[in-house]
């Protein structure tokens, strides 16, 4: 799994928290929103990820005049045969990169909530399973909002991480210039040497891996004690869920199952906590007016309570 990072690293400078990210949901078997301006690689990033992964990807363009049927599939009448044949759309991949997910409106967003949630697509009365292992990634632009749609509280649950996606460092930026300056093209990954590290079988079976990394029970009271915290902040109108608690436990086992420890630690949970949460709690109107933001709530709730010995 940390090859993968290296192969990445062929087309993506200066990412590698990103990366990181991206590994801890594939292992917790989650899903990811990155938010980033224009032109940090977010779409790079995704296909360079899943080339060294060598899993089936497929991308979604989301736009304003989107379908659901255009994500999930639809039935198509078969003039041969006098029926109707169900035609499975880009979301049967095991990678779905969900590009500018926010310029659809909340009626396409819902095509993902039962295949990001159960992994599987209901239509027509029939149920059909995704293949395994199943990742959304999907992007999004956090300064222009012309011509987009929120996101609904119950999409953003569905996600396990929302990373942050920054402007790359001087020497990171100086980097990619050269690397384009020697030739370097962005569309054809096989020519930058990307090439596949990891089978779909043992990705599977790191999953099962991490998901057995034990957890004491002062840790799982450390979990609950900072889901409570944002429930009491002053600063939250609507604090985390139960499902954020689960979420935070899962990103913990896979980050600790990475770094090879046998359980996990509070520092793990400390490390995954505002990812895990920023996209699930919501602030006061007057919080938000005075600028108080998401983050740094989180890391007053992590400095403020009591971390077991």
């Amino acid at each position: 799994m940390h090859r993968v990072r290296t192969e990445v690293g062929k087309a993506v400078i200066g990412q590698d928290g990103t990366v990181t990210g991206l590994l801890i949901a594939l292992l917790a078997r989650g899903h990811v929103l990155l938010e980033g301006v224009p032109g940090v690689a977010k779409t790079l990033l995704v296909r360079a990820f899943s080339t060294s992964l060598g899993l089936d990807t497929k991308r979604i363009q989301f736009t304003p005049d989107l379908m659901p049927g255009d994500v999930s599939g639809s039935l198509v009448y078969d003039a041969r045969t006098g029926e109707f044949e169900f035609r499975p759309g880009p979301v049967f991949s095991n990678v779905v990169l969900a590009d500018e997910i926010n310029r659809t409106p909340p009626k396409t967003q819902a095509a993902l909530l039962e295949a990001m949630e159960e992994r599987q697509v209901s239509s027509d009365g029939v149920t059909r399973p995704l293949p395994s292992p199943f990742l959304v990634a999907a992007t999004q632009n956090p300064i222009e909002q012309e011509g987009t749609y929120t996101l609904p509280e119950a999409q953003l649950d569905r996600f396990l991480l929302k990373l942050i996606v920054d402007l790359p460092p001087r020497d990171a930026e100086l980097a990619v210039l050269r690397r384009h300056a020697e030739g370097f093209d962005p569309r054809d990954l096989g020519a930058a040497g990307l090439q596949r590290v990891i089978a779909p079988d043992e990705i599977v079976a790191a999953q099962h891996a991490a998901a057995r990394v034990t957890v004491t029970d002062d840790v799982l009271g450390y979990v609950v004690d900072l889901a409570q915290a944002t429930r009491q902040s002053p600063s939250v109108q609507l604090g985390v869920s139960p499902r954020a608690t689960t979420a935070l436990l899962a990103a913990a086992k896979a980050w600790a199952w990475l770094g090879g420890y046998p359980a996990i630690t509070p520092d793990h949970v400390q490390t995954l906590l505002v990812p895990t949460w920023r996209h699930r709690i919501r602030l006061r109107p007057d919080a938000e007016l005075e600028g108080v933001s998401v983050d740094a709530v989180l890391t007053a709730v992590v400095q403020q309570t009591r971390v077991p010995v």
